[in-house]
């Protein structure tokens, strides 16, 4: 008897390990649709845990400019004309092709992950934005974006330079684009698409670094 039960305990052993052999073939031979679908929800959540981390938090404030311009060249001093496309000061050092793709863009609701005009988030923004003036392509999130640049202080900021922000967790969630005295245009979660003050008192707090473009 005693031997009989220890046959069968061997036997129930190497079912057991034939099983798992048979499930390990299965999903490297056959792909059983099961444990596939396993594996990728296991990999969705664990996306979606370190997302959250990272997540634009819904910020309310009142920005400088929330709609397009329609901004008339100004006169210099020489004479010349120079157009700024959101209506501020003029100088011979304004990139225009950057402030008329702004003013563009400009009341574009925000939707995280979107892309569109139809709604856009804060790093496809900047994306587009660095895209159609400069011809550059930057990484498709506000963390990841810091692998494109060289980081430099606030003091150090100037026109077309990334501002990185953080959120209450204290990752880096929130981008926007430098323009002149001390505003920056960004894709706003509470107003989309506008102009704000670096110096706003949500924004101050949370500025992280600002960056500057490996070109």
């Amino acid at each position: 008897m005693r031997q009989g039960a220890g046959h069968r305990g061997q036997g129930r052993k190497a079912t057991r390990c034939m099983a798992a052999i048979a499930a390990a073939g299965c999903l490297l031979l056959t792909g059983c649709e099961s444990l596939k679908t396993f594996m990728a929800r296991d990999l969705e959540d664990e996306d979606f845990i370190i997302g959250k981390l990272y997540v634009d938090e819904r910020v309310d404030e009142v920005p400088v400019i929330v709609a397009p311009v329609n901004a008339k060249p100004q006169r210099m001093s020489d004479g010349r004309e120079c157009n700024n496309a959101l209506g501020l000061k003029c100088t011979d050092d304004d990139n225009a092709a950057l402030y008329e793709a702004v003013n563009n863009w400009l009341g574009v609701p925000y939707r995280y992950g979107g892309n569109d005009r139809s709604g856009i988030d804060c790093s496809a923004f900047v994306g587009r934005i660095y895209h159609d003036v400069y011809g550059i392509d930057l990484h498709r999130t506000a963390n990841d974006m810091l692998r494109d640049v060289s980081l430099i202080s606030r003091s150090q900021l100037r026109e077309g330079d990334i501002l990185f922000f953080t959120n209450s967790k204290g990752k880096v969630s929130h981008v926007g684009i430098y323009l002149k005295e001390g505003l920056f245009a960004h894709a706003s979660t509470s107003n989309g698409v506008s102009v704000s003050r670096v110096d706003d008192a949500y924004w101050t707090k949370h500025f992280y670094k600002g960056g500057r473009v490996k070109f």
